[in-house]
C-alpha cells in the first residue's frame, strides 16, 4: 500500500500547553523515591504482548534464545525503529516554522544522530539533501522465524514540507535487504509532485506498507531526499519530520 496525503487543516484545535510547574523549594523535604516497578513474570509478559500484538492465530512460537520478558522490555513490534526521527523538533500539527535562507550546515540545526547525510548538487541553484539510515531488525529484537514465516507488515512513513521550491521537492526510497545487506528482497520508491493546493509550507504524509515480501529480510534501508534552492542569503530548505519504520501484524 502506498499513500501520499496532505495533512489536516493547520493551526486549529490545538490545546494550550500546560504551564510548567514551579521547582520545589530548596527547603522542602525530599520526597522518597518511588520503588522500581516489578518485572512481569514470563507468563504475564506473554499474555500482555499477545494481547497487544494480536498475531494471526493468537499465539507465537519463540526460539530458545528469546523470552517473553526480554521481548516485553525490547518491544520490537509497533515501535519506531529509526533513530532521531524528528531531528529539528518540528510539530506536524502546526504550520512549518518560518525559516529564511541559511548558511549553517544541516547538522547544526538539530539532532541528526543516526543519519548519514550528503548533498547532491543539481542545476539552477537546486540541490538534494539526502539522509539515510539502516535498521538491523534482529538487533532491534525481532527474530528470523517471525520475519520468514509470519512476515509481519513493515510500514514506512514520512512527512515533508510542501515548500514549492520545485515541482518535486521530496523523494522516498526504501529497500528490504537480506543478511548480506546487498540482496534486495523488496523495495519501494516514490517522488510525489506538489499538488498546488493549500498554502505553501503545509505538511504532506507519505507512507507504504510492505506485505508478503518473501523470506530472508534482515535489514531495512531508509533514504529520503529533500529539495533545496540557493538564494542570495543562503540555502532555502524543504524540511522533513516524523520519519518512521515499524513492524506490526495489523495496520
Amino acid at each position: 500500500m502506498e499513500e501520499v496525503r496532505e495533512g489536516p487543516a493547520l493551526g486549529g484545535g490545538m490545546e494550550e500547553p500546560a504551564s510548567p510547574q514551579e521547582p520545589p523549594s530548596p527547603a522542602a523535604p525530599e520526597t522518597p523515591g518511588l520503588p522500581a516497578p516489578e518485572q512481569p513474570t514470563e507468563a504475564y509478559a506473554q499474555q500482555l504482548l499477545l494481547q497487544e500484538w494480536a498475531p494471526p492465530g493468537g499465539s507465537l512460537e519463540l526460539p530458545p534464545r528469546l523470552t517473553w520478558k526480554l521481548l516485553f522490555l525490547q518491544r520490537p513490534l509497533y515501535r519506531n525503529l529509526l533513530r532521531s526521527p524528528n531531528p529539528e523538533g518540528i510539530n506536524i500539527y502546526e504550520p512549518a516554522p518560518p525559516t529564511g535562507p541559511t548558511q549553517q550546515p544541516l547538522e547544526t540545526l538539530g539532532n541528526f544522530h543516526g543519519w548519514d547525510i550528503k548533498t547532491e548538487e543539481l542545476q539552477q541553484g537546486l540541490s538534494w539533501t539526502v539522509k539515510q539510515q539502516g535498521v538491523d531488525l534482529l538487533a532491534e529484537g525481532l527474530w528470523e522465524e517471525l520475519l520468514d514465516v509470519e512476515r509481519p507488515h513493515i510500514t514506512v512513513m514520512d512527512w515533508y514540507e510542501d515548500s514549492r521550491l520545485d515541482v518535486c521537492v521530496y523523494e522516498l526510497h526504501v529497500w528490504l535487504l537480506a543478511a548480506d545487506r546487498r540482496t534486495v528482497i523488496a523495495q519501494h520508491h516514490v517522488a510525489p509532485r506538489t499538488s498546488g493546493r493549500g498554502p505553501p509550507g503545509h505538511w504532506v504524509q507519505v507512507s507504504h506498507v510492505f506485505r508478503q515480501y518473501g523470506p530472508g529480510v534482515r535489514f531495512v534501508r531508509f533514504l529520503h531526499k529533500t529539495k533545496n534552492r540557493m538564494e542570495r542569503g543562503g540555502l532555502l530548505r524543504t524540511r522533513v519530520t516524523n520519519s518512521s519504520v515499524s513492524v506490526q501484524f495489523r495496520e
